[in-house]
């Protein structure tokens, strides 16, 4: 992992109407981690990924990436500046097979616009057989190549998870943001889902941002784990720091006591 941060988020503000769903909110995600962000519901944990996303856009404070302010660019283009998302509900084209729904996400970076791809130029069929690839090296990688001519509907969810995993790493993006990959899951497939996203680190070298309900998944491959209540940041640390936080119990269990 290292020292430098690929992601900041420097006095994140975000409001709906007279409300702060994030309030200043400051985190710095290192290059190579697994950063978890935690907390009750309505803490404003998805907010983060929206932000982050293009979907919103704050009120105030700033997002970088690599150094580069994601703020104002288009939800649409920030694949290209490195970060991709999957989402609580999966999202996957049901009637497409694997492989097409994986393109879909490879396709997010070609250069090669509606006039190229009608007259399938040069650049078309190069950009074509690199996603192919890219499709291809991927889902080996999810250990579903079997099923990459099916229709994604057809898969069970646990690998429908996995499809939509893919498609996000198929961007290429360096930052991967994994809204509640666990959602859903028996232990079994926790397991397998936390052996997943290890591997995606370790093996593949890309930075993971987590949002996670599974405490047992995110303190067992977290590097460092940020909580959130109502907006705020109330602890930030190793899993065993956050474990212990008096803060982070009073959130969760309503009271320190409860400890």
């Amino acid at each position: 992992m290292s020292d430098g941060p690929l992601l900041e988020l420097d006095r994140l503000t975000m409001r709906f109407g007279g409300v702060r769903a994030l309030n200043e909110l400051t985190l710095s995600v290192p290059q190579g981690a697994i950063f978890a962000v935690i907390g009750p519901n309505g803490a404003g944990k998805t907010t983060v990924f929206n932000a982050i996303t293009g979907v919103y856009r704050p009120a105030g404070g700033d997002i970088r990436l690599f150094g580069e302010s994601l703020v104002g660019r288009k939800r649409n283009k920030v694949p290209a500046a490195g970060a991709a998302r999957t989402f609580q509900n999966i999202r996957l084209f049901p009637d497409m097979t694997v492989t097409e729904n994986v393109l879909v996400g490879a396709d997010a970076r070609h250069r090669t616009g509606v006039l190229g791809a009608i007259v399938r130029g040069t650049r078309y069929r190069r950009e074509e057989k690199e996603g192919l690839e890219t499709a291809h090296e991927l889902l080996e990688f999810m250990g579903i190549a079997h099923r990459a001519d099916e229709e994604a509907s057809s898969l069970s969810y646990g690998d429908q998870r996995r499809v939509e995993i893919a498609r996000a790493m198929a961007t290429g993006a360096q930052l991967l943001l994994l809204d509640e990959p666990a959602a859903g899951f028996n232990r079994s497939e926790k397991q397998d889902l936390a052996a997943l996203i290890k591997r995606i680190r370790e093996q593949l070298g890309r930075t993971v941002l987590l949002i996670e309900h599974d405490m047992e998944l995110v303190l067992g491959i977290s590097d460092c784990v940020a909580v959130l209540n109502f907006g705020n940041k109330i602890a930030e640390g190793t899993p065993a720091e956050v474990q212990s936080s008096p803060a982070v119990i009073d959130a969760y269990l309503g009271a320190t006591d409860a400890a």
